[in-house]
């Protein structure tokens, strides 16, 4: 991925990979259910996100349908790359352990970390 989303990228974003193709209009609503967004506001940002190649778009009639150009999984590993490198060193364990010690995990999500940890391992001993 070139180009990196913006924190109101990324927000838009997440709506697409979670209700599929959609148009300004209904990103716009759901932002809306939040806060206040502004139809223009969320039009721009969008068609700033085509050109950046973050997403694409179909006419359909009069409108146009957006979808997300990049996969979530890919989004992510490349934003967590670059946090690694620059704001701990390149260390994989410096992430983890400020990403555990920002906020409580549950005690669900701390057994998937040892599963995946295992895992990483080549199963339990």
């Amino acid at each position: 991925m070139n180009a990196k989303p913006t924190e109101k990228e990324l927000e838009i974003l997440q709506v697409l990979w979670q209700g599929g193709p959609a148009t300004v209009r209904d990103v716009n609503d759901y932002l809306s259910e939040k806060r206040e967004v502004g139809y223009t506001t969320t039009l721009k940002f969008m068609q700033i996100m085509h050109e950046k190649g973050l997403v694409t778009r179909k006419k359909d009639g009069k409108t146009h349908i957006y979808e997300p150009a990049i996969s979530e999984h890919d989004a992510q590993s490349s934003l967590i790359t670059d946090l690694m490198d620059t704001a701990f060193k390149g260390s994989a364990m410096r992430l983890v352990m400020g990403a555990l010690g920002a906020r409580k995990s549950s005690p669900q999500e701390l057994e998937k970390i040892r599963e995946y940890l295992d895992s990483l391992e080549g199963g339990k001993k």
